[in-house]
C-alpha cells in the first residue's frame, strides 16, 4: 500500500469530454479556484491549445488572460498543458520558432507543468517538444504513452517507448494515456510491470476514460501495482465519456489501505460548485456506463458514433450502421492501427463511410487521409497496407498536397500583422480567423466573478424582459420582493 496523488482534470479534459469544451469560462473558472488550491491535488490539467481556441472562439476571452488570471488565484497548484505534437491550435504543423515561442509564452504566463504528446508516437516530435518546453523553463514534463488495443500495440510496444523516453533529460515522469477508457484490469496487471520494469524509478501515472465503464477497476490495480498519480474529475464533470469521480476513488482508495493526502471537505466542496452550475446552466451530469464489447473493436468515442448515425439517417441509409462499424475496423487495420483520438476517429470514420457508399473501395478519399498516408501525421505504428496506400496516393489531388509549402517562419508570420501586437495575440491571429480575435480584442477583460445560485433568477428576469411583464411579486413567509417596470 502507498501514497498516491491525484490530478483534478475537470477544467479540461472534464470539461471537453462532457461539455464540448465550451462550459467552463474565465469567471466559472475563477470562482472556484481558490478551493481547488486547497483540496491538495498534485497539479490541474488546466488547458490545452484547443481549449485556449474554444475561448476565443466561444467565448471571445483571451485564454493567456485566463492563464495569468487563475496562476494568481492559484498559486500552489501546478497547472497544467497539454500539446499535441508540434502544432498550436491549428491541425497545421507550426515552424519550430513558432512553437518556441509558444512555450515560452506558456511558461511566462504561468504554466509549469506540460504533457507532451503524440498521438502516432512520433518520438522526434515528442522528444523536439520536450527539447522546447525545458529550455522555456517548463518545470516538470510528462511525456505521454497512449493507449489503444491493435495487432501492434502490445506491452512490449509501450515498454520499449517508455524505456526511450525515460532516458531523455528532458522527460520528469510518463503517464499512460487511455482515452478511449479500452485498459481492463487483467491488461494493467501485465502493461505496467512490463513498464516499471524499463523504467526504473521513474514514476508513472494513468489517466483512462470511463467510456464503458473499466476505469474504477483499473485506478485500483494501478495504485497497488505503483503507479503514484491518479487523475480523476469532480462531480458532473466526471464518470460518462470523462475520467473517474474522485471523492469515489479516494474512498475506495482508502478502503484498500492507500493514503491519499487531500482535504475532503474541500474536495466535496468543489464537486458542488460544478453541480450547481450544471443544474443552473442545464448543463450533463456525468454518469457511469455500461460494459459495451463491440466498442473494443471499433473504439469510436459516442460523439463520432452520433454523428456517423446522423449521416447515414439523411442518406436513408440507417440500416447500413453495423456495416460501416465494421468497415471501421478493416479501415483502421488498412492504416496502420492509428490511435483513436482526434482527427483519427474522425478520418477512419469517414472513410469507412466513403467505403460503403462505394461499390469501389477508397475511391473516394479525403485531403486528410492522404495528407495522412504522405505522412503529415508522423509515421503509423505499423505499415500502411501497400495496396491501399497505392490506391489513396496514386490521384492527382495526393500530388498537389505532395507539393504544398512546409510551415512558415517566424519571421514570415509576423510580418502578415500589423507590428506592435503582443506576441501572445500575434499566435492567436497567426492560427484562428481575424474576425474571431477582434471580437476577443474588443470586448476586452474578462468578467471574474460567478455564482450559480444567482443563475436562475437571471434566467427569468431576462424572459419577464423578452415578454414585457409590467409588476412581479416574489413572496414567501418573512420575505416579499415587488418589482414595477416603469412604462414611459
Amino acid at each position: 500500500m502507498a501514497a498516491v496523488e491525484l490530478i483534478d482534470v475537470s477544467i479540461r479534459d472534464g470539461n471537453q469530454s462532457l461539455w464540448g469544451a465550451v462550459g467552463l469560462d474565465t469567471a466559472r473558472i475563477l470562482s472556484i479556484a481558490p478551493v481547488l488550491d486547497r483540496v491538495g491535488f498534485r497539479a490541474l490539467d488546466y488547458t490545452s491549445s484547443t481549449h485556449m481556441g474554444v475561448a476565443v472562439r466561444h467565448h471571445a476571452e483571451d485564454p493567456w488572460e485566463r492563464i495569468r488570471l487563475t496562476r494568481d488565484a492559484m498559486p500552489n497548484t501546478p497547472l497544467q498543458f497539454i500539446g499535441t505534437g508540434l502544432r498550436f491550435i491549428s491541425w497545421e504543423l507550426a515552424s519550430p520558432e513558432f512553437m518556441q515561442l509558444v512555450y515560452d509564452r506558456l511558461v511566462a504566463n504561468g504554466i509549469s507543468r506540460f504533457v507532451v504528446l503524440e498521438p502516432m508516437h512520433d518520438m522526434h516530435a515528442l522528444l523536439e517538444s520536450a527539447r522546447m518546453i525545458r529550455r522555456a523553463g517548463g518545470t516538470e514534463i510528462i511525456a505521454a504513452l497512449t493507449f489503444t488495443l491493435s495487432a501492434v500495440h502490445d506491452d512490449e510496444f509501450y515498454a520499449a517507448l517508455a524505456e526511450r523516453l525515460s532516458k531523455s533529460p528532458n522527460i520528469d515522469r510518463l503517464y499512460i494515456k487511455d482515452p478511449s477508457g479500452l485498459l481492463t484490469s487483467e491488461r494493467a496487471r501485465v502493461l505496467i510491470p512490463a513498464i516499471r520494469a524499463r523504467i526504473g524509478s521513474m514514476a508513472l501515472e494513468l489517466h483512462s476514460h470511463c467510456t464503458i465503464g473499466l476505469s474504477a477497476q483499473s485506478y485500483m490495480v494501478a495504485a497497488e501495482l505503483g503507479v503514484s498519480v491518479l487523475q480523476t474529475a469532480l462531480g458532473p464533470l466526471a464518470n460518462g465519456g470523462s475520467l473517474p469521480d474522485a471523492e469515489r476513488v479516494v474512498a475506495n482508495l482508502r478502503e484498500l489501505g492507500h493514503t491519499v493526502d487531500v482535504d475532503d471537505r474541500l474536495l466535496a466542496a468543489s464537486a458542488r460548485y460544478f453541480a450547481l452550475m450544471a443544474r443552473a446552466e442545464s448543463l450533463p451530469f456525468g454518469v457511469p456506463q455500461d460494459f459495451d464489447a463491440a466498442y473494443l473493436r471499433h473504439q469510436l468515442a459516442g460523439g463520432v458514433l452520433t454523428t456517423t448515425r446522423r449521416q447515414l439517417a439523411e442518406l436513408g441509409l440507417e440500416h447500413r450502421f453495423a456495416d460501416v462499424l465494421r468497415e471501421v475496423v478493416r479501415v483502421r487495420a488498412e492504416l496502420g492501427y492509428p490511435i483513436m483520438v482526434t482527427p483519427f476517429p474522425q478520418m477512419v470514420c469517414s472513410q469507412a463511410l466513403f467505403n460503403i457508399l462505394s461499390s469501389d473501395r477508397y475511391a473516394n478519399v479525403s485531403d486528410q487521409i492522404i495528407r495522412y498516408a504522405l505522412g503529415k501525421f508522423g509515421r503509423p505504428s505499423a505499415p500502411i497496407d501497400a495496396a491501399v496506400l497505392k490506391r489513396i496516393l496514386d490521384r492527382g489531388r495526393a500530388d498537389e498536397i505532395r507539393r504544398e509549402p512546409g510551415p512558415p517562419d517566424l519571421d514570415e508570420q509576423r510580418r502578415q500583422f500589423k507590428p506592435g501586437i503582443s506576441d501572445e495575440e500575434f499566435m492567436l491571429r497567426a492560427t484562428m480567423p481575424a474576425q474571431l480575435v477582434d471580437a476577443m480584442v474588443a470586448r476586452g477583460p474578462a468578467v471574474r466573478r460567478y455564482n450559480p445560485a444567482t443563475r436562475p433568477i437571471l434566467k427569468l428576469l431576462s424572459a419577464l424582459r423578452e415578454q414585457e411583464v409590467k409588476d412581479l411579486v416574489v413572496e414567501k413567509p418573512g420575505f416579499r420582493l415587488a418589482l414595477h417596470r416603469q412604462v414611459s
